[in-house]
């Protein structure tokens, strides 16, 4: 099933490689018609999130919501696949920063910092982007895939412009071996919380409802003494993405425990407001209650 499953992606990436960006733009409507019209792909989970979180909306508004996010999360589905076969100029192009010069304070310095970000907009290309972007060293932390032979073609794919990506589980390890070098983590803290860190996750009121954040971030910020800050990744047109950082923190040590994370839910928060379509849905995110 390994070969089976790898023959299939590997297809699937010489298949959208091939397709210029208004082609896949197009094609994109021929898959979103069957993920979210046909096959109804984790429909009941997203029209409940969103209903938690925005109650006051009416039917209408929440069904508006759910086709502007599926449209949303093909175009980031289609684009990951792209981005395999992406040269250093499209990435340039379609996944800017916009204000390097605060990283480039941070690293005359000579300091690394953690850069947080959400599961908003095109996240998948950050990882090709930022090192092509800045001086630092730069590690993205992601969950190894089941598939063997894909796990190994992803991470020499994202890896090919010179971030490392890191396994989760070796987040602790990582930090320690690039405690010399200066150094961009890229983490994300709003995923859908495993059962086993429930009694290590950070509570913050977000969205309307009591939620569990990741603790990692934030450990590791104050273990490290890093400055933390927020990548906002915003969508300019289809497949044209802006960049820009904002300073949670500069001195993490000085702020209490848990004040960090819900700085970071509420930055991720106020983004999500403005455009709710273009957030994550499709996570379990309150699959569990504090109790």
């Amino acid at each position: 099933m390994n070969l089976l499953g790898a023959f299939t992606f590997f297809c699937a990436v010489v298949f959208f490689g091939l397709f210029p960006f208004p082609l896949l733009y197009l094609f994109s409507y021929v898959v979103r018609f069957f993920l979210y019209g046909v096959f109804g792909y984790r429909k009941a989970v997203v029209v409940e999130n969103l209903k938690g979180s925005f109650p006051s909306y009416s039917a209408k508004e929440i069904k508006r919501l759910t086709n502007l996010f599926y449209k949303n999360l093909v175009d980031i589905i289609l684009e990951g696949i792209r981005a395999f076969t992406m040269s250093r100029r499209q990435i340039l192009k379609r996944h800017r920063i916009t204000n390097p010069e605060l990283l480039e304070e941070f690293y005359k310095k000579g300091q690394s910092v953690i850069v947080a970000a959400g599961h908003y907009c095109n996240w998948e290309w950050g990882s090709l982007s930022a090192s092509l972007q800045t001086k630092f060293n730069v590690v993205a932390f992601y969950k190894p895939l089941s598939n063997g032979y894909v796990d190994r073609f992803v991470r020499w794919s994202r890896s090919r412009f010179g971030t490392t990506l890191a396994p989760i589980k070796d987040t602790s390890l990582t930090f320690e071996n690039c405690r010399d070098i200066r150094t961009i983590y890229l983490m994300a803290g709003d995923q859908g919380m495993p059962k086993e860190f429930m009694d290590r996750a950070y509570w913050v009121q977000f969205l309307n409802r009591e939620t569990a954040f990741l603790h990692g971030m934030e450990k590791h910020a104050r273990l490290n003494n890093l400055p933390v800050l927020y990548a906002d990744i915003q969508r300019l047109k289809r497949g044209y993405y802006v960049i820009e950082f904002s300073i949670l923190t500069q001195q993490p040590l000085e702020l209490e425990e848990g004040v960090l994370t819900e700085m970071y839910a509420r930055k991720l928060e106020s983004i999500i407001l403005k455009k709710p379509e273009n957030w994550l849905w499709s996570h379990r995110r309150w699959k569990h209650s504090r109790d």
